[in-house]
């Protein structure tokens, strides 16, 4: 499953967590998440915001990457779907396969 997260920093955190992940090798990051596939991820830094998709079959790994990050940062997950993936599944739900 692919899924979108989007982040937000409250202002009096933001710094620590610009701190934590500018200090991340590729190392860290990668077993930031394990049994998670990033796929890419976007910063608005002067927000203190940001998203990323990812892909993981494990709903708990994707829940336990944003426990690691949650005391800085406010983050929204949700399914989504690839533009193959939606018109397929209109095409079944509009009876057009």
């Amino acid at each position: 499953m692919k899924f979108l997260l989007t982040w937000s920093g409250d202002p009096a955190t933001r710094h620590e967590a610009y701190e934590a992940f500018a200090k991340m090798s590729d190392a860290d990051d990668a077993a930031d998440h394990p049994g998670v596939t990033l796929v890419g991820r976007w910063h608005d830094v002067a927000a203190g915001s940001g998203a990323l998709i990812c892909e993981t079959d494990d709903v708990s790994a994707i829940q336990s990457w944003a426990y690691n990050w949650n005391g800085v940062l406010d983050i929204d997950i949700r399914a989504v779907l690839d533009d193959n993936e939606c018109k397929a599944m209109l095409r079944n739900k509009l009876g057009l396969g």
